[in-house]
């Protein structure tokens, strides 16, 4: 776990800008008297009239569908037990800015200073108008259950108590992972549960709908084996209580298949483990410190998979994987309830979810080499944005399945619109991904470096997602052997160029293509079979769609071949690349930043141009700014007077483009400015920036890309002959996967160009 001290933590709340760990942000613009009016008096009127004719106007007219209480009386804090409601705040602060970090989730906390349950469920009644979902947070038991049922028979919105059914969740998740490594079925196995309190009673309940025999189940507190001999049992306790001669938890784990711990540290030892049934799955989550430290379970049991609640162990069983995303999927479909079959679909989608591939960005996130399926990954990793994508349309269906959601919802266009919250980059990936996807998968995009696992699993991801079907160049057995590593399922066509059946006819057509450049028949034998020629010739004689290179060569390597066999477009003089670059939510291109080191005006031109027309199949309408040091005319220079020559000549050629330049950098970007100096120019706010020299275009990218923490996607080639791109070294599974449906777009678009001039 990260080590801090304790003035690093009241530091933390305490500096940072301002006390606590919430703000709140204004959504619409307050910077005229009309806005004001419209924001307040007499504006607000309005909806205020549209809510009193259907309460349901509130969900389009206020913040209430986006909008949860996190509330609490400070009775049962984290591991501190009853510290009063004031004391509660700092975490239920902490569970509002996971509401937001991992589901743009808006939360109000509120600290009820009230230990009587009925007067707590009386405010939390009241107050319920506001909100569109209600998380109740940190309340004891017994006192937890009754609140929450008498909460959701008296409100029509979702209510949620974290303590009991998140843990839930995410546990059962992972034991159905764990059970399927081992072979057993939940209709077979024994589960002992140390604890019986909220976590616990709701853990058992979940293990019921997942098909775990509740006569299979026995739960043990601190006074021993829940069992019917028991007279000081509560209700809740008592729907478990079982028949046994077992007393003890030493008693009760004897031949039982698994162990959940919640309970105190050190409660299971390893000679209780050693009399569990083979291959024990034992989920010891008491935190910090867990019922049993994992490497004394495993030395105790070699054949163990073992749980904690720790981020320092493998399969954290952590509760920010469950409800920031339930939330998110009942608060999007309106729905009136979380129900049981919505907290089953959770938990049935983070089972499948650990089952995929995992993202560069988790590993980097969590210093890892590689993570796959198996014994000590049977959960997500609470830093994977895709749990989102997964869980709460999981959620959302339930809710529509079952008949508590308000309101229906097409669950793609949900996803999407789900990606679109994890920010414009995630927009633009799922634009290029849909856009390669329109040709049903079936664009075949060859990469060079078929035996690297990067590439491996991106064309599993290609695969998967139907966004085309890749071809692996490299050896057949290595590729198959790294397939297997990865534990993955796809089975990609894979080309090896030192043993295929086309290669004479590939080497005949390259020694037509380079006979006057001094290539013998001989020599073209020999080079064919380099990968970044060979993958080209794949696209030259119609054995691909696409080529992709670069993950592990130098730039040059990739596009030198690729101009050579297939040369510039019809029509153009000079190839060029582009970086789309996202800044918060805009998006620029950025060229000429890989191919032309000292592009002259005419250059200029070509490169504006292309940049331009690629940014209209973007769907975004090009703005055209020439960058200089100069500001039209400002600063006379040979420099400055070549992108000035360019600027209009790209006018009188592209006429239906909007170009102006030269201008500054700033210039272009900040509106006010041209406003205000040069109010002139037909460029306002432009989205194409054309760099007057490589140099500076790739020292620009860079500088916004690490010190301005914008998104670069690229770089993407322009103006060459066939679908050839570039990858960059360093490049992760997603950025691949990205490039891979540039490539398929780029193919879509030249067929249809084709198809166009009949």
């Amino acid at each position: 776990m990260a080590k801090f001290t304790r003035e690093d933590a009241l530091e933390y709340h305490r500096l940072k800008g301002r006390p606590g760990k919430l703000a709140i942000m204004l959504t619409k613009p307050m910077d005229t008297q009309r806005d004001l009016s419209l924001a307040y008096s007499p504006g607000v009127a309005e909806p205020v009239l549209e809510i009193e004719k259907d309460p349901e106007n509130a969900y389009e007219y206020t913040s209430k569908g986006n909008l949860v209480a996190v509330i609490s009386n400070g009775t049962a804090i984290l591991g501190l037990g009853n510290r009063g409601a004031l004391a509660s705040k700092p975490v239920m602060e902490g569970k509002a800015v996971l509401f937001k970090k991992f589901a743009d989730i808006d939360v109000f906390d509120i600290e009820v200073d009230s230990h009587d349950p009925d007067e707590f469920i009386r405010i939390v009644a009241a107050i319920a108008p506001t909100f569109g979902g209600i998380n109740l947070e940190d309340i004891k038991a017994p006192e937890c259950f009754y609140i929450e049922e008498e909460l959701k028979k008296m409100l029509d919105i979702p209510v949620f108590h974290d303590d009991q059914h998140g843990t839930a969740i995410i546990s059962a998740a992972g034991l159905a992972n764990a059970l399927e490594l081992v072979g057993k079925k939940h209709e077979e196995i024994r589960l002992v549960i140390s604890g019986a309190g909220a976590s616990a009673i709701s853990c058992a309940d979940l293990a019921v709908q997942w098909g775990v025999k509740r006569e299979n189940i026995m739960l043990v507190d601190s006074k021993g084996v829940v069992h019917t001999g028991r007279a000081d049992l509560n209700p809740y306790k008592r729907r478990f209580a079982v028949e046994t001669d077992a007393r003890t938890l030493a008693d009760a784990v004897r031949g039982a298949d698994v162990f959940y711990g919640l309970s105190v540290a050190n409660v299971l030892t390893p000679e209780m483990i050693k009399t569990m049934a083979e291959d024990p799955i034992v989920f010891a989550m008491a935190n910090p410190d867990p019922e049993i430290k994992p490497e004394l379970a495993m030395e105790a049991r070699k054949d163990v998979i073992i749980a904690t609640g720790r981020s320092d162990y493998p399969n954290q069983v952590n509760n920010v994987l469950g409800f920031p995303f339930i939330f998110r999927g009942a608060l999007d479909v309106r729905a009136r309830a979380i129900n049981d079959e919505m907290k089953l679909a959770a938990s049935q989608a983070l089972a499948a979810l650990a089952k995929e591939d995992v993202p560069d960005s988790v590993l980097r996130a969590y210093g890892l080499e590689s993570l796959k399926f198996g014994r000590d990954y049977i959960i997500p990793k609470p830093l994977d944005p895709r749990v989102l994508l997964w869980e709460a349309p999981a959620v959302a269906e339930a809710a529509m399945h079952t008949g508590v959601a308000r309101k229906t919802i097409d669950l793609e266009e949900y996803r999407e619109q789900l990606a679109y919250r994890q920010g414009k980059g995630e927009q633009v990936r799922y634009f290029f991904q849909n856009k390669a996807r329109a040709s049903g998968g079936k664009k075949r995009v060859a990469f060079a470096e078929g035996e690297e696992s990067k590439i491996i699993r991106a064309a599993y991801q290609l695969i998967e997602e139907r966004i085309a079907t890749p071809i692996l160049i490299g050896r057949p057995a290595v590729i198959q052997k790294r397939i297997e590593e990865l534990g993955l399922s796809c089975c990609p066509k894979i080309v090896d160029p030192n043993n295929c059946d086309c290669i004479e006819e590939y080497a005949r057509a390259y020694h037509e293509l380079r006979a006057r450049k001094g290539v013998t028949l001989a020599i073209a034998r020999n080079r064919v079979r380099q990968p970044n020629i060979f993958g080209s010739m794949m696209v030259k004689m119609g054995d691909a769609d696409a080529f992709i290179s670069g993950l592990t060569y130098e730039y040059p390597d990739v596009i030198r071949p690729a101009l050579r066999i297939h040369h510039t477009a019809p029509g153009v003089r000079r190839a060029a690349g582009v970086y789309i670059m996202i800044v918060d939510d805009r998006v620029y291109l950025f060229t000429d930043a890989t191919v032309n080191i000292e592009p002259t005006a005419e250059d200029l031109v070509e490169i504006a141009c292309l940049a331009a027309d690629f940014a209209k199949q973007l769907e975004i309408e090009p703005r055209v700014a020439f960058l200089s040091f100069s500001n039209f005319g400002s600063t006379p220079h040979p420099l400055s007077e070549k992108v000035r020559r360019a600027v209009e000549m790209t006018k009188v050629r592209r006429p239906d483009l909007i170009v102006d330049g030269e201008m500054q950098a700033d210039t272009a970007v900040v509106p006010e400015i041209i406003e205000e100096r040069y109010p002139f120019s037909a460029v306002k706010d432009a989205n194409v920036l054309v760099f007057p020299s490589l140099e500076s275009a790739n020292i620009a990218y860079k500088l916004v890309a690490r010190l301005g923490k914008a998104k670069a996607i690229g770089p993407i080639l322009l103006g060459i002959g066939a679908p050839v791109h570039v990858l960059q070294t360093g490049d992760e599974v997603n950025d691949i996967v990205q490039i891979a449906a540039v490539a398929v777009m780029d193919a879509m678009e030249r067929e249809r160009r084709v198809q166009a001039m009949g």
